[in-house]
């Protein structure tokens, strides 16, 4: 396919792409019928109905990707007319393209297009994901930090702060430290937290949380007193995850959020340098 033929039809399928109010980016169905070289709406159905039982084996809804709509369309006598079109998201698209006439020079692009699109998505998707882990664990450490100051502050010491901290995670799993970091595979001189998933790292800080607060205001000045409190906040957000239908120590580990954030500063230090890479 000759470099300008790409040049165009990539031009053709960003400009036809619309966002909802939402910011979901889609193509209108007669639009993409003809941005792939279908002539009639009825033959390009057949494909689409080809692209809806792939997107339902796959297990996606599909009408979260696949929304029929009703749009005006002006006549050449100046009048409108009412037809049916279908708002399409990118994989519904990448779908589409899957199931046409791979003949058409438009569809064998169209595959490549749109499966580059759906990576890049998922790229995005992923980073984000990873992104808020690293700065969840950074926003527990922080936490962490603080209650060591006011037990410091308050009691006059903190030399067991690690001891009070094991205790959390006890009320929190079911389970000590050290039998977590052996069921996580997590090594000796690393913490539990950086092989802890999103939620939990969010957990421990919303109980490590309470308790710095809860020690402020009730001027707690042993730390017996602030153990027995981070222990009672850490069993109350269990009680919360376990209604919710989440069972911390059944929860795989994470991947070491360490490695997360070194890949996370290289490919941040790649896209500088390689602007124009689709990192893999």
């Amino acid at each position: 396919m000759k470099n300008d033929l790409i040049h165009n039809l990539t031009e053709s399928f960003e400009g036809h792409a619309q966002s909802t109010e939402n910011g979901v980016e889609y193509w209108l169905a007669r639009d993409v019928q003809h941005l792939l070289g279908y002539s009639k709406w009825d033959n390009f159905l057949n494909v689409i109905s080809k692209a809806k039982t792939a997107c339902d084996v796959s297990g996606h809804d599909v009408i979260n990707h696949f929304a029929d709509v009703r749009k005006m369309v002006e006549l050449g006598s100046g009048s409108q007319r009412e037809i049916s079109d279908i708002m399409l998201t990118r994989y519904a698209c990448y779908l589409i393209a899957q199931n046409g006439d791979p003949q058409k020079q438009e569809i064998a692009f169209a595959q490549t297009y749109f499966a580059i699109q759906t990576r890049k998505a998922e790229l995005i998707e992923q980073r984000l994901l990873e992104v808020e882990r690293v700065t969840a664990r950074k926003k527990l450490s922080a936490t962490e930090k603080e209650l060591s100051d006011i037990i410091y502050e308050q009691t006059g010491g903190s030399e067991n702060f690690a001891l009070i901290r094991s205790k959390g995670d006890t009320a929190l799993f079911g389970k000590n430290t050290k039998a977590m970091k052996a069921q996580w595979k997590v090594p000796d001189n690393c913490p539990l937290a950086d092989f802890a998933p999103t939620i939990i790292l969010k957990a421990k800080d919303f109980a490590t949380e309470i308790t710095i607060h809860n020690a402020r205001e009730q001027a707690m000045g042993h730390e017996q007193q602030i153990s027995q409190e981070h222990v009672t906040n850490n069993e109350a957000v269990r009680k919360t995850l376990l209604s919710r239908g989440i069972r911390p120590e059944s929860l795989p580990p994470a991947e070491d959020v360490k490695k997360v954030e070194r890949r996370l500063t290289s490919a941040e230090k790649n896209a500088i340098e390689n602007p124009d890479a689709l990192e893999e």
